[in-house]
């Protein structure tokens, strides 16, 4: 520590004593000299004793400057030059901001509208008459097409078809498979929108499913035909090297060709198919009633948000746009942007992380890679390639490497992706509300000049803030527009509904 006296004036006997000692030490240096040179050992030694006290001297003095000061070379902590990264006081903050900001919403809702959960509704959505399950009764049949598929691939690889007719089939099969749920949706008026979606998702899963289970057959006859010594995993078909990573026994084409093994796969959590899939070695109960868990309590979440917090925004929307009042609108739209983007990430939790692991851990299916870290994407081509990784695995190998090895351009199979994906988002959501606006399918496609302008001006966290921006902003307007255009459609002239408007 330094001392006071450091600090305080110097006083006339400090000047005097300070005096003295140069005097003394004036004295000791004539000595030092007179003595050095009588004797070259004697300067010597002097010489060094002189340094050695002079460089003492000059680290006291350093010492005493180092401990006066109080400044060095550093910047600011939210500077970007900074090395400081402990920013977690201001996510708690933003956290608790959150939370205060939604309570207050939630308060106000209840105020206006009181309790509107009734889980009795919810029932209504699915079916009309308790009696009829037209909905279910379309998944039943789905049934046909697998066992179709099942015995085509059976007659494959006995030789008794052709692949030329086996390929027609399939191509039958799957056409099949899009158009005649569609066809009984739009048809049979007992379907209701929510059923109707319901059992579209299971036939578009299965299109997906019964494509791969195609492809991956065919690449086997293939290598089996060419007398290959050994079957690539990349085919997902058995190598020499997979038997000893402790899963069951390897079954090799066409020994998968059963109606164990293509059930499996139907139900396992994944649209591209493999004749030996990665397993776990047991059901851990724990894991699988946590997952049960979470799925119960965030279907019930789900419900209860929407009717309490999306219905009474979206129905007050439906005036300010038939009126076209633009900045009633703009208002409409950011109320609904925060209720549906946290619908969103709930149901993103509930389906991807919930649901899929709890069926993935009763079939004891080992790849549990259903999404990555899209949150952090700084692009929206990485979005679309981390948010659902079942779908873009599918896309990558049975869409667009296929379409690449045929000599289509990158820029091209992207675009013929975005294209399919943009088809199945419209034939999901039109179908079941029996019109047809094209919303969804111009919302997909224009994530590719979006896609552009991001990866090309905007950066890091720019690129980052873009993605949560579009997606924030984006599904909220899809949502108003087909609401508006099914009430316009359907209710119009109804003046029961108009009076609840």
């Amino acid at each position: 520590m330094i001392d006071k006296d450091d600090f305080r004036p110097i006083t006339r006997s400090r000047r005097r004593a300070t005096i003295t000692n140069v005097k003394s030490e004036t004295v000791k240096l004539r000595n030092g000299e007179t003595a050095a040179a009588s004797d070259p050992k004697a300067r010597e030694s002097f010489t060094k004793n002189l340094q050695a006290q002079l460089s003492q001297d000059s680290k006291r003095k350093c010492d005493l400057y180092d401990k006066m000061s109080c400044h060095k070379l550093q910047e600011s902590m939210l500077s970007s030059a900074s090395s400081f990264k402990n920013y977690r006081g201001i996510l708690n903050w933003c956290v608790v901001m959150l939370v205060l900001s939604n309570a207050r919403l939630f308060l106000e809702n209840l105020l206006r509208y009181g309790i509107l959960v009734d889980p009795i509704q919810v029932v209504s959505l699915f079916l009309k008459n308790p009696y009829s399950w037209p909905a279910a009764c379309l998944v039943i049949v789905s049934n046909v097409f697998i066992l179709l598929a099942l015995y085509t691939e059976r007659k494959l690889a006995m030789g008794l078809i052709s692949e030329k007719a086996g390929l027609l089939i399939y191509i039958f099969n799957l056409t099949v498979v899009l158009c005649f749920p569609m066809i009984v949706v739009l048809k049979l008026p007992s379907i209701t929108p929510v059923g109707g979606a319901f059992a579209l998702g299971v036939y578009t899963i299965l299109f997906l499913k019964l494509y791969s289970y195609k492809d991956v057959n065919r690449w086997c006859r293939e290598r089996t035909q060419a007398k290959a010594r050994s079957l690539s995993r990349s085919l997902s078909c058995p190598s020499s090297q997979s038997a000893s990573s402790g899963m069951q026994s390897h079954v090799s084409y066409p020994g998968n060709l059963s109606l164990r093994d293509i059930y499996y796969f139907v139900l396992a959590p994944t649209l591209c198919y493999e004749l030996n899939f990665p397993r776990s070695e047991s059901i851990r109960m724990g894991f699988l009633l946590r997952r049960l868990f979470e799925m119960l309590l965030l279907t019930q979440l789900l419900v209860g948000l929407t009717q309490q917090w999306m219905v009474p925004i979206i129905r007050s929307s439906m005036k300010p746009l038939q009126e076209m009042d633009y900045s009633r609108m703009t208002e409409r739209l950011l109320r609904l942007a925060v209720p549906n983007h946290l619908l969103w990430l709930i149901f993103f939790y509930s389906f991807f992380h919930s649901s899929m692991n709890f069926v993935a851990e009763l079939l004891r299916f080992g790849d549990r890679e259903f999404y990555r870290d899209w949150w952090n994407s700084e692009t929206i081509t990485y979005f679309w390639q981390n948010w659902n990784i079942p779908v873009h695995k599918w896309c990558l190998r049975h869409f667009y490497k296929p379409l690449l090895r045929r000599g289509a351009g990158k820029l091209l199979s992207q675009s013929a992706v975005f294209f399919a994906s943009a088809f199945f988002h419209e034939y999901l959501v039109s179908v079941p509300l029996r019109m047809f606006r094209l919303w969804a399918f111009m919302g997909m496609m224009a994530q590719l000049p979006l896609a552009w302008f991001v990866a090309r001006f905007l950066r890091g966290n720019y690129g980052n803030a873009a993605v949560w921006l579009s997606l924030i902003i984006g599904q909220p307007i899809a949502v108003l527009m087909y609401v508006h255009d099914y009430y316009v459609t359907h209710y119009q002239d109804d003046p029961t509904v108009t009076e609840a408007l």
